[in-house]
């Protein structure tokens, strides 16, 4: 038992079965996640996953490449030599 991590409430977490809050706690052993509700008989496990190394999509980065390319304009840098 020398991986697993020991049993924690979630704060703020609503139980999907009772809707109890608070009652929800989370541990993870062998590679495994787990949850379960102390006051109804919820039980869950689920994978631990990789974190994703991909950006999030947001607004910013939802631009496509077809807009980006035209939105730039070239720009024109004068010497203040040349001009007279």
């Amino acid at each position: 038992m020398s991986d697993s991590t020991p049993k924690r409430f979630i704060a703020g977490a609503v139980c999907p079965r009772c809707g109890a809050m608070d009652r929800v706690r989370s541990w993870e052993q062998h590679g495994i996640r787990y949850r379960d509700c102390v006051s109804c008989d919820f039980f869950e496990q689920l994978p631990i996953e990789e974190e994703s190394t991909e950006e999030l999509e947001t607004r910013v980065n939802r631009i496509r490449e077809s807009q980006r390319q035209s939105d730039m304009q070239p720009v024109r840098i004068l010497d203040p030599d040349k001009s007279k």
